[in-house]
Order: C-alpha cells, then structure tokens, then sequence
C-alpha cells in the first residue's frame, strides 16, 4: 500500500484533492488506519484515479464523473471519449492561435500608422492579362474565410492546367467581386498564352485592362497583409483618388515560406 501522500506523487495530483475525492466519496482509500487517521491506497486504485482526472478534462462535473465510473464504461469506450475532446481542444487551439495572428496583425497596422512609407506605392497602367481562371465563393472578404477559399483554388488550378498541357506564362493572379450578400467571389487564374477551349475543365479570360491603378509590394505572408493596404490606403486619399473595388494580388514570388511570399496589390483608383 501507498501513503496518501505517495499515492498522490504516483497519480500526479494533489493531497488536498484525494481528500477532496475521499469526503464525496469519489475515491476512497483501502485502508484508513483506526488509530491515526491515516489514508493509504493500492496501486490498482491508480486506474480509477485516472478515469476521474480523464473525465473532469472532458468537462464533466464531479457528481457527472461519479455516475459515470459507476456505470462502469468500459476502457474502449472511455478511450474514445478522451480522443474527441483532444480533438475538440486541438480544433480550439488552432482557432486561438489564428486568432491570435490577426489581433498581431492589427497590433502592427495600428504601429506602423504615422510611419508609413507612402512612396512605396507607384499609379501604373495595368494592360490587359489572359489567364486560366477557377472561381469559388467566399463567406466574406474577411482573411478567415478568403484562405481557405484561395489558398486550395490556386493548387487545383495549376494542377488542372498542368494536366491540360497548358504552359504558365506569368504570375498568379486572385481578383475579387463583392456580392449584395457580403460574399465574395474568388477568382484564381495563372497567366497563360493559350485560346479558350471547351477541352478544358477551368475557364481561359482576358483580365481588362486597368488604365490607373494604385499599386504596392507586399513581402511576407498574406496573413500579415494589412499595413500594407493601410499605407495604399493613405497613399489613394493623399493623392486625391477614389478605389474602385478590391484589389487584385499578383503573386510575384511565392517560396514555400509564406514569410518570404512578394505580392503585388493592384487597386483601381480613380479621381475622386
């Protein structure tokens, strides 16, 4: 047998706690001695000690814990039950940790306003461009709902051009259309020198051409794309224009380290 305080170190958890489980009856010692008081406990008490400390993570009360070890479910089914809330925190972990990332993005645009570098932006015709297009549909415009749109958009497109036999001639394009709901439409397209064709299954189109456009290099992730917005922002009202629409993201470099991505912001302007 194991003191109360041993039995403790075995389980990890506290001595105030095996009292705690002792008093509702949760967990009880094998042997209380009658002249001291003292707890002692098996070691085969570890396993309900570990189904108590599995359940209350799930988020059972203790009163819940105690029906349940009662009911006697089995290893195979408590085993199951811990899976899906690893799973369910896992989920909430990464939630918290995008979440994160764009209050970190938004600490860094509030940082940077006042020191903005306004002469990084240059007003240049855009001619017209063909590409190979797929379109998908966004919840918002919201950088949460805009990559997991884009992101997977742009690896079936080049991997439906590749089969075509169609050659990339140029960088990838994305354009967005706001809808009256607060949707948006993404299109994806890759540059390329090729005649539209009922062959294929993506769309071939000529982008138009934009005879004033607003435009900015952004180096990094897209994630971390709003200062960046913010600085063209200002550039547009400092310079009397007016935006028209959102901007299109020319992907001028995309290395598999989204830190050292360089991206053209495009944005329609006109004077206001």
């Amino acid at each position: 047998m194991f003191s109360i305080g041993e039995f403790a170190q075995l389980g990890r958890v506290s001595v105030r706690m095996l009292r705690h489980y002792d008093a509702i009856g949760l967990l009880q010692p094998a042997h209380v001695d009658p002249a001291s008081g003292y707890r002692f406990y098996q070691a085969d008490q570890l396993a309900r000690l570990n189904r108590v400390i599995a359940l209350k993570d799930l988020g059972f009360t203790l009163h819940q814990v105690s029906s349940i070890l009662d009911g006697r479910i089995d290893t195979a089914e408590l085993y199951g039950m811990v899976r899906l809330r690893r799973a369910e925190l896992e989920e909430q972990i990464a939630a918290d940790t995008a979440r994160l990332l764009r209050v970190e993005v938004r600490l860094k645009t509030i940082a940077k306003e006042g020191h903005m570098h306004t002469d990084e932006v240059l007003l240049k015709r855009i001619p017209p461009t063909r590409v190979a297009e797929l379109t998908a549909v966004a919840a918002s415009y919201d950088g949460e709902d805009i990559g997991p749109v884009i992101q997977p958009l742009f690896t079936e497109l080049c991997r439906r051009v590749e089969n075509a036999g169609v050659e990339i001639t140029g960088y990838g394009i994305a354009c967005y259309e706001p809808e009256a709901d607060g949707r948006v439409i993404v299109r994806a397209g890759v540059q390329v020198a090729a005649e539209a064709s009922d062959d294929h299954d993506f769309a071939i189109v000529d982008l138009p051409e934009i005879e004033s456009a607003a435009t900015i290099i952004h180096r990094g992730s897209m994630e971390q794309v709003g200062p960046t917005f913010q600085t063209l922002a200002h550039w547009i009202d400092e310079h009397g224009y007016r935006g028209v629409g959102l901007a299109r993201e020319v992907s001028i470099d995309c290395p598999e380290d989204h830190e050292k991505w360089v991206t053209e912001l495009q944005m329609t302007v006109t004077t206001a």
